[in-house]
């Protein structure tokens, strides 16, 4: 499109504001200054229709009609009946003039001689003279005698003295309107330029941030108007992504710093058996059973992190399946069911009343599976597991050495483990997976010393939801793991 629409959309934002203000203030002018000449205009006309109208020749008719009819005024007569100011002449019937006063011919026209005929006792309106002057005019129906013959007297003035006037007048409103057009073109200008500042501001910034990705420059935050709403809004994205820059770059160092670990230590098991194998030294029966154990835990235990590094770099907003009615209480007795045989030597108690959530079934039980893995592993041989669901709260208790205080508030972090439990297996990603499931669910997870001062930890994830689904859904089975 070449269009005039495209040509204006292709201009600058700070010239399509200044030419639309310009044109605005045109419009306003122009609109002001057009009804101001029609009010002028229809005043003038007005006073010059009235003062025809107030206009009294009978003397001066009187006078000619006794002296004898001129038909054109005599040279250099400027007004021999005195002060009128005005054309003055006698219309007959028939057409015929007399002039009484003034210096201009006037010619004798219908209506005129409609008047004189005594058609219509008087009208207004305007002539043309032998010379071009237009006039103004006003005749007037009159009889001599009661019964007599009646005659026209029109009375006129010229159009010139209104003309020059509005003349005048069109052009001081021209000189102002364009001075006013140009005035508000610069003021126009002049707003855009102070009102774009700071679009311009934050246009810099945003280039600055594309060619640079220096994501901790922030825009001065000033008023409350919409620039500054923006300002505000790219300060919190900028921040934002900033943030998950800095949490992308430590995952990223955690995963490598734990992916080390097990990594280091196949390689060397590896190399142990490969050594074996190329010097024809064999390694005892038992001690080879122990490696390739060793080899098949750090697998899994591989295996177990990269699921987990899975998991944490999902989007918030794009689970793995459809959310529906999931009961959580069989969720829990199925990860209950996994728990037992993980942890045969400990006895496991459950207390789990009915429960509906919306979630993601899958995510809701690898969740809980990660509460009662952590039970197990900081628990006892021969200790108890107690887990138990009520209105939307489902506790797993151990009686293990417990959590520090100190640490409680670092738990759900990613890969954060405490002293104790460095030397144990695991990533220290299980309880962050906890975290963001619960979430997703729109509720919260909590670890907290036990509550009967027994020592151990209780861990509480709380979701919402009622104890019977809505009628028209039909929960979710628990997928098979």
């Amino acid at each position: 499109m070449t269009g005039p629409a495209a040509r204006f959309r292709a201009l600058p934002l700070r010239s399509r504001l200044a030419l639309l203000v310009t044109v605005a203030v045109a419009v306003a002018v122009a609109a002001v200054a057009g009804a101001s000449w029609v009010m002028v205009r229809a005043q003038l006309n007005d006073q010059l229709n009235q003062s025809l109208m107030a206009t009294d020749p009978s003397e001066q008719v009187l006078r000619t009609l006794r002296e004898g009819c001129t038909l054109r005024p005599p040279p250099n007569q400027m007004d021999i009946a005195g002060d009128l100011n005005a054309t003055v002449q006698i219309v007959t019937a028939e057409g015929g003039r007399c002039w009484v006063s003034g210096r201009t011919d006037l010619p004798a026209t219908q209506t005129d001689k409609d008047v004189a005929a005594g058609r219509s006792t008087a009208r207004l309106h305007d002539a043309t003279t032998a010379d071009g002057d237009r006039m103004r005019v006003y005749t007037i129906g009159r009889r001599l005698t009661t019964g007599g013959p009646t005659f026209g007297i029109s009375i006129a003035k010229p159009l010139a003295d209104i003309d020059k006037p509005l003349s005048t007048l069109a052009w001081v409103l021209l000189l102002v309107s364009g001075i006013g057009v140009v005035g508000a073109g610069a003021a126009g200008l002049w707003v855009a330029r102070t009102g774009l500042r700071p679009v311009d501001e934050l246009t810099g910034v945003v280039e600055h941030v594309a060619r640079t990705e220096d994501l901790t420059v922030r825009i001065p935050e000033e008023g409350d108007d919409e620039i500054a709403r923006l300002s505000r809004s790219f300060n919190a994205m900028t921040a934002a992504l900033a943030s998950s820059q800095e949490r992308q770059a430590q995952l990223i160092a955690d995963a490598g710093h734990e992916l080390r670990t097990p990594l280091t230590s196949l390689r060397t098991n590896i190399e142990l058996l490969a050594r074996s194998e190329e010097t024809g030294r064999a390694i005892p029966p038992e001690d080879r059973r122990e490696l390739l154990a060793s080899v098949k835990a750090q697998m899994t235990e591989l295996a177990a992190l990269i699921g987990d590094l899975q998991e944490l770099s999902r989007p918030d907003a794009a689970p793995h399946a459809p959310l529906g009615v999931v009961a959580l209480h069989d969720i829990a007795a199925s990860a209950l069911s996994r728990a037992r045989l993980r942890g045969p030597e400990l006895r496991f108690g459950s207390d789990l009343h009915p429960w509906y959530v919306r979630g993601e079934a899958a995510a809701l039980e690898r969740a809980v599976v990660n509460l009662l893995d952590n039970a197990v592993k900081f628990s006892t041989p021969g200790a108890a597991v107690e887990v138990s669901l009520r209105a939307g709260e489902l506790t797993v208790r151990d009686h293990g050495p417990g959590i520090p205080p100190e640490d409680l508030p670092y738990v759900f972090e990613r890969f954060w483990r405490s002293e104790s439990a460095r030397a144990l297996p695991g990533s220290g990603l299980g309880l962050s997976i906890v975290a963001r499931t619960a979430a997703r669910s729109g509720g919260s997870a909590e670890l907290r010393a036990a509550a009967d001062g027994a020592g151990g930890t209780e861990a509480v994830l709380r979701i919402p939801g009622a104890p019977a689904p809505p009628p028209s859904e039909q929960p979710s089975v628990v997928p098979e793991q």
